[in-house]
């Protein structure tokens, strides 16, 4: 039940730990997802919430739900001004030279028969830019913060993979398949004029095992 993951709950937002694995749209195959799910989380309220944004299938954490359709636009318009602050969590294979730093990488979609489709940077693709810090490293991989200035899809991912040479752990796509994508919405802030600010921070999962604490 979804209802047992929220973080954040008022009259106009909610805030869920999306777990790994659960998509926000509905697939094809009619399986779990977060839409599906909705009608869970009216909260005494005629009509379901609906996503503001989207997270991958494989990434947990912070996901935003508008409780009505004032507070969708309203949200969304945040979103696009980039006023809507995001913390994410990965678990990189390797560890990154320096500190911290910023990635400035366009990204742009291509595609192929036998692969598919993926994001890649590019010069002429779509702005993307990703604030990174080092927190924690074992065993040759390192425990990274990472701050998005942009929204583009899989752009953590590419970021990770292209812009520091060391993709997130677990990622089919852009690195090595693995049991788990060890990347995590850990925190999500947005401004309300007159109201308190929507926030919410999801604890870091069980499978980020031997980082920051988690046993």
């Amino acid at each position: 039940m979804l209802a047992d993951h929220i973080l954040f709950l008022d009259g106009e937002a909610i805030v869920l730990d999306k777990p790994a694995g659960l998509p926000v749209d509905r697939p094809r195959d009619r399986s779990p997802s977060v839409e599906a799910m909705l009608d869970d989380l009216k909260m005494g309220f005629q009509r379901p919430p609906q996503p503001v944004h989207r997270i991958d299938r494989d990434t947990s954490g912070c996901l935003l739900l508008a409780r009505n359709p004032g507070a969708m636009k309203r949200f969304g318009q945040a979103f696009e001004a980039g006023q809507v602050a995001k913390r994410y969590l990965a678990v990189l294979e390797g560890v990154p030279e320096g500190g911290d730093g910023t990635i400035d990488l366009p990204l742009t979609k291509v595609s192929t028969r036998e692969e598919g489709w993926r994001m890649t940077g590019r010069p002429n693709g779509k702005k993307a830019i990703t604030r990174w810090r080092l927190l924690e490293e074992k065993d040759g991989r390192a425990l990274v913060e990472f701050i998005p200035e942009t929204g583009r899809t899989h752009q953590l991912r590419v970021h990770a993979a292209e812009g520091l040479g060391h993709p997130i752990v677990g990622d089919r796509v852009y690195g090595r398949a693995g049991p788990y994508l060890l990347l995590h919405a850990a925190e999500i802030r947005l401004p309300r004029p007159g109201k308190p600010d929507v926030h919410a921070e999801a604890p870091l999962p069980a499978r980020f095992e031997g980082f920051a604490g988690v046993d």
